[in-house]
């Protein structure tokens, strides 16, 4: 089974899409292993926790203070800065962080611990249309 998921984003920050995932399993009801594949290269796949909203907010603090923008200081040697400064540091961050994520799957359904859910971590400061591609077997 392949499919293709769109995330509409709103600015930096982790978007769950966990719920669209599960939905898309279930009906397979199968065991075998979901690969999941961000088609872009200024944002990440994260599995993170999903209980408490503190955690997505502390994660994009410490990755903004990791990779400020390239019209900090500190980030002066950059010289891909024709598309904004959040653009080198969105690829930089995505450099960092994957962009296609494992999961098995359990009788159609991702074995994700209790806290878990599967996020889009966008990079950029605008609003995007975010795909990622997927295959279950």
């Amino acid at each position: 089974m392949q499919a293709e998921f769109t995330i509409e984003t709103r600015g930096q920050g982790l978007y769950e899409f966990t719920s669209d995932i599960r939905d898309w399993l279930s009906a397979s009801g199968a065991d075998g292993l979901l690969t999941l594949f961000v088609r872009h290269t200024s944002c990440s796949l994260l599995v993170q926790e999903n209980a408490d909203p503190e955690v997505q907010t502390d994660l994009q603090a410490f990755f903004s203070r990791l990779v400020p923008p390239s019209d900090h200081p500190s980030m002066s040697y950059l010289k891909h800065t024709y598309e904004g400064p959040d653009d080198m540091p969105a690829h930089i961050k995505a450099a960092m962080m994957p962009v296609s994520l494992s999961i098995p799957v359990r009788r159609g359904q991702p074995a994700l611990g209790t806290w878990q859910g599967i996020y889009l971590f966008e990079h950029r400061t605008a609003s995007h249309v975010r795909r990622v591609a997927a295959h279950f077997g």
